[in-house]
């Protein structure tokens, strides 16, 4: 079977809360790799297994570097972060000398060094609910706000200025609200806005993570000035937006399966293991960040042709049936857990053991210190996020 197919499924799949359109489960099955058409871009094949997914991701014949610079598959009208100097578009050896430098910031020692301070946030953060009493938002003042202060002490922001980034990130991950022109207005303030914090830095080091790479970039000569921008932007925007979002999202899942949250709460040491079946578990969003065949590849049953784009549903892998027994069923004990909602291969996601770390602590923290947390209104009057790429819901009432 070669890449030539002429029919073409409409992507991305229907979108319900946080649950898989039922189109991966049969396409796992009958058709793992197949051909997708989205709003934007030329065709594209689509992998929906488990094992097919992982070899994409760790076959260097497939690059991202190649997306620089042509149309491709994509939800919104304009493709954000789409340079040669951004991380998220290198391979190997360019993207491994830039993951090698950034990732000392979050190897698992130093996120773990971080811990005891981000228990410090949290219980402030629920201090405040406490004392404002329910109702409350708990997207609105907990979610957003507790990665938020985390990322800005790491790197050094002042916690004043979050909510400036907050309007940028939306933009960056919206698929209705993305004019060219609100593009590139949206790149030039936060551009704009890192260009003063580094002149800053360079005036003024201080102890946090922009200083370092700021000298990194100066006294050693390891990035250039764009590269130093837009990886500062992908800590910006990757250590905020997704685990703010997922906050809430277990929160609701919680709050939803009964039983497990029965559990997790007389059994607090299952915490770890719970984020780690939710990660699994909650279908985040589509097939994002296509790769390119750099030369015909052989994918299951088909030959994906040099220049082809390919998509990986990582929520479809992590419900595969061959590799999660019950995949349908939220276990928090399930092991092994080899999810891949953190990807897989050489772009791995940099900030994992950060992501962890905050997610343990939010959700310890919420169970810890809101006895009897339930939903302020009905489940069907839940309002949920449209128009972004990422699944969640805009505000998440809750009493205790």
């Amino acid at each position: 079977m070669t890449g030539s197919f002429t029919a073409c499924l409409s992507y991305p799949f229907s979108r319900s809360r946080l649950d898989p359109d039922p189109r991966y489960a049969q396409l796992r099955r009958t058709e793992p790799v197949c051909r997708v058409q989205l709003p934007y871009g030329p065709p594209a094949w689509l992998v929906t297994s488990y094992h097919l997914t992982r070899s994409v991701f760790g076959d260097t014949r497939f690059s991202r570097a190649a997306t620089v610079g042509r149309d491709n598959p994509r939800e919104c009208p304009v493709e954000f972060g789409q340079v040669a100097e951004s991380v998220l578009c290198m391979d190997p050896p360019a993207h491994t000398r830039i993951r090698q430098l950034a990732g000392r910031a979050f190897t698992a020692r130093r996120v773990e060094q971080l811990r005891p301070r981000a228990r410090q946030i949290a219980a402030a953060l629920i201090d405040g609910m406490v004392a404002a009493g329910p109702p409350a938002d708990l997207a609105e003042h907990f979610s957003f706000a507790f990665p938020a202060i985390v990322i800005c002490e790491l790197l050094g922001i002042p916690d004043a200025e979050r909510h400036a980034f907050r309007r940028w990130t939306d933009a960056i991950v919206s698929t209705t609200a993305s004019t060219p022109g609100q593009v590139q207005e949206t790149y030039l303030q936060l551009a704009g806005y890192l260009a003063g914090l580094f002149a800053q830095r360079r005036a003024a080091p201080g102890d946090d993570l922009l200083t370092w790479l700021v000298q990194a970039r100066d006294d050693a000569d390891r990035l250039t000035e764009t590269e130093l921008l837009f990886l500062a932007m992908a800590l910006l925007v990757g250590g905020y937006e997704t685990t703010a979002r997922q906050i809430t999202n277990m929160a609701y899942v919680l709050l939803t399966h009964g039983p497990q949250l029965c559990q997790l709460q007389a059994r607090p040491e299952l915490l770890p293991g719970a984020v780690e079946e939710m990660l699994r578990f909650i279908v985040f969003g589509s097939a994002v960040n296509p790769r390119i065949a750099t030369a015909d590849v052989t994918v299951g049953r088909v030959v994906v042709r040099a220049g082809e784009p390919v998509l990986c549903s990582h929520s479809s892998a992590n419900r595969d049936e061959q590799v999660f027994p019950r995949a349908a069923e939220l276990d928090f004990a399930r092991r092994p857990n080899p999810h891949l909602a953190f990807g897989y291969g050489p772009h791995y996601c940099l900030g994992a053991p950060l992501a962890r770390m905050e997610l343990q602590v939010a959700l310890g923290t919420i169970l810890d210190r809101l006895p009897g947390l339930r939903m302020a209104v009905p489940e069907d009057q839940l309002a949920w996020h449209t128009g972004s790429m990422m699944r969640g819901l805009a505000a998440f009432p809750v009493a205790w």
